[in-house]
This record gives structure tokens, C-alpha cells and sequence, in this order.
């Protein structure tokens, strides 16, 4: 049976989300490993429920408790023996302190040689929070919003969250030392730094205060002299009393995509892991790559699938609903239009593009003819950053709910 390049393009979507769910990795990596003492969990991010609900059904009794921090609606009911949060995200919310101050409460009275299991996934960042002492939560709500909103890249964000914040940045070990922390991390960072991913709560940070600065004010970011204050205060550059392994990436996401795209008869490449700029932008570079492999045949003959891992970043100019994948694959969908056989799809690992209830966008070369027929400009559609119902007009979001896990984005141009 022949499937249509949409279809095969859906396959090979689920195939890489698939290949980096945490049961797997934390099964192989924390489960196998040999522990001479009883741990306390703390899992945190929008794959912490997961990772958590696996390491429990590994170790068993070896864990004396725990606490789950997770997203809304990312969680999959009790586990035994391990208190599970849900709180906001993308901006912190007072579950989130409230979970958080939970954490460093729970820890500290533990004896100090009691090792501490730490799974730690994207999303961490919001999820995992404590303002510095001063700094409101609504200030920091609203400094996360304006960093969310400017255009800034993850890591710009997570360099200034860190020195806000009194678990960010290596602050959670240097907090709880000398008790030992052994993290095992689902990478949702671009290069698989483990000082920016959920923001390194127990990795020493290499960035500095002066960086911070000036990234607030590279992007005109309004903060208090508190905050001015906390940014000023470095965060730690040694720690030694926690070590860190990195069991899932984007990387890994990517090489599932090629499998299921080499299975499916298509010649796969993958271009990049490290996908880093406006997502408009991708969305127009992805098309006219697709124009060049139509045209030319260059840099490979159909059938063809041309694969891109990373994170892009959305510049909010309008008051429309929509996330970096959903811009990207709409921004695509300009440049293909009129072509035969392309589709082009990107779609958010964890499940969720935004603030929105869709992975991302999924769109081919009658997308945009068929939103002109429903009275929709498409222009105005990007204008406004309202990508979310201008792909849900034609059908074209890709939905997947919630997935457990957490690797930044891929990014799909299949041709027939």
C-alpha cells in the first residue's frame, strides 16, 4: 500500500518521538547501574513523571521517597512512596515555589551521605524555581514572559534565570552539599550543555553575571534594582558533590527520524542537530532547500528526506496563539507553495508547541492555496503570530498530547 508523503512524514514524526521516550534510557542507564545506598528522587521537567514512574519500577525499595515537579497535565498518576507536583509552564507559577521549596526542605533533612537521584528534563527552568530572596514571583513571571516574548534564545534565558534564582546555575547542589547528587539528564539544549539544561541545578555554570546583564539589556528586559542586584551575585563555578550523565538528546530524536525515513524508502540527511535562529526563518530555509532538490537535485535526488534537530525562537509581534514549531512549518508552507510531493513538518519532542495544545504543524504544496479558498490571509496570519488557527483552518496541526519526554524539536522536508 502506497502511502502519501503527508502520511509517511506523520510515520516517521511518531517513529523519532518513540526512540527517545525516558523508560528506556532510564531503565539502561539508572536501573542497571549498581547502588550501594538508599536514594531520595527528585524529578523535575515535563519528562520528570516518566523518568521518575521508570527509575521507581527499576530500584524498587532502594528509593526511600521522592518528588515529582512537573508540568500540568504531564503527569500519570501516584507513584509509591513519591509526592508528585504539577505547576506552571512556561512561567513559574506558586505551585512551582511551592514544589520547589518542598524539595530543598525534603533534602536537607536527610542525613548528609543520603545520595539524592535527580532526573532532570526540559522544562525544568520554569518547573524547578526559587527566587532569590527580594524578587517577587510576579516579577518573575513577568521577567520570564518578557525573555519568552523577545526573541531571546533558550540559553540567553536560562543565563538570566540562573542568577535570579536560588536552585538555577549549580545552586541546588552548592544548597544541599554535602549530600551527593547523581543527575541523569533527557537533553533539551542545543549542544547538549549540561549547564543549561532545566538551567544546571546541580552542573556548575559557566555563565557569568556580566552576561547576564547584558542579555536583559539586549533585549530591553524591565527589571528592579533587586533584581539588577541578584544578576551582579555569581553562581557557582565548582561543585563536588554531584555528577551528570546525559541519557537522551536531540540527537538521538534525528537518527530515529533518518531510520524511519531510510525504512520507508526515502534517502535521509541530516543537516543539522543544532538548529538555532527565528523560526520564520527555518521555515524559509527548509522550503528552499526543497525548491533546490526539486530544481536541482541538490544535495540529494528524490525521494529524499532532509532532517533538522535544535530549537528556534519566536519574536512576538502580534496577539495571535501559536509556538516555534507551528511558525516554522507555516513559514515553510509559503515557500512551497504550488509543489508536488513535499511536505514539510516540525514538530515540538514533549508534545506541546507554545502555549497551545499541538506538537507543532505539519504542511505540503497546496497548504496555503487551500487557506486563501477559506477567506484566510496568510500573510496576516504570520503577521499576527496566530499560526495556531491558521493551520487548524486546513487541518494541518500535528497533535500528539503530552509524550513523556523532552529533546527540543525536529524538524522534517520529506519529497516524493
Amino acid at each position: 500500500m502506497t502511502h502519501s508523503v503527508d502520511q509517511d512524514a506523520r510515520c516517521i514524526i511518531r517513529h523519532a518521538i518513540q526512540q527517545v521516550l525516558p523508560e528506556e534510557s532510564v531503565m539502561k542507564e539508572v536501573g542497571l547501574r549498581r547502588w550501594e545506598r538508599e536514594l531520595f528522587l527528585v524529578a523535575i521537567g515535563k519528562a520528570a513523571w516518566r523518568m521518575a514512574y521508570a527509575a521507581k519500577k527499576a530500584l524498587g525499595r532502594k528509593i526511600i521517597g521522592g518528588i515529582v515537579i512537573t508540568k500540568y497535565d504531564h503527569s500519570g498518576g501516584a507513584i509509591p512512596g513519591v509526592d508528585v507536583f504539577e505547576a506552571g509552564h512556561p512561567v513559574p507559577d506558586e505551585n512551582t515555589l511551592l514544589a520547589t521549596k518542598t524539595v530543598l526542605d525534603r533534602v536537607l533533612k536527610l542525613d548528609q551521605d543520603t545520595p539524592i537521584l535527580f532526573l532532570v528534563s526540559g522544562g525544568g527552568s520554569a518547573l524547578f524555581e526559587l527566587p532569590m530572596e527580594g524578587i517577587s514571583l510576579q516579577e518573575l513571571m513577568d521577567t520570564n514572559r518578557s525573555l519568552v516574548n523577545s526573541g531571546a534564545g533558550i540559553i540567553e534565558m536560562n543565563c538570566v534565570r540562573k542568577h535570579l534564582s536560588q536552585v538555577k546555575g549549580g545552586r541546588f547542589a552548592e544548597a544541599v552539599f554535602p549530600r551527593p547528587i547523581y543527575a541523569f539528564l533527557l537533553s533539551d539544549c542545543l549542544g547538549d550543555r549540561i549547564d543549561t539544561i532545566a538551567s544546571g541545578p546541580a552542573f556548575p555554570d559557566a555563565s557569568t553575571s556580566q552576561e547576564a546583564l547584558s542579555i536583559v539589556r539586549k533585549y530591553k528586559i524591565r527589571h528592579s534594582e533587586r533584581m539588577e542586584a541578584c544578576l551582579k551575585i555569581e553562581t557557582p563555578k565548582t561543585l563536588c558533590n554531584s555528577e551528570s550523565q546525559i541519557i537522551g538528546s536531540v540527537t538521538q530524536a534525528c537518527h530515529a527520524a533518518k531510520e524511519a525515513a531510510n525504512q520507508l524508502g526515502y534517502t535521509p540527511l541530516i543537516l543539522t542537530t543544532t538548529l538555532d535562529c527565528e523560526a520564520r526563518e527555518a521555515g524559509r530555509f527548509m522550503s528552499a532547500i526543497a525548491r533546490e532538490i526539486k530544481q536541482h537535485h541538490n544535495p540529494l535526488e528524490p525521494p529524499c528526506a532532509i532532517i533538522a534537530g535544535g530549537e528556534t525562537v519566536v519574536q512576538v509581534r502580534g496577539s495571535g496563539k501559536g509556538g516555534r514549531n507551528q511558525e516554522l512549518a507555516f513559514s515553510a508552507a509559503l515557500g512551497i507553495q504550488g509543489m508536488d510531493s513535499v511536505a514539510i513538518a516540525s514538530v515540538g519532542t514533549d508534545g506541546t508547541d507554545g502555549p497551545t495544545d499541538a506538537a507543532g504543524g505539519i504542511v505540503d504544496g497546496q497548504s496555503i492555496d487551500k487557506l486563501c479558498l477559506s477567506g484566510i490571509d496568510p500573510w496576516q496570519v504570520l503577521a499576527d503570530n496566530d499560526t495556531y488557527h491558521g493551520l487548524k483552518a486546513i487541518d494541518a496541526l500535528l497533535i500528539t498530547g503530552p509524550t513523556g519526554t523532552n529533546v527540543n524539536d525536529v524538524t522534517l522536508l520529506l519529497i516524493r
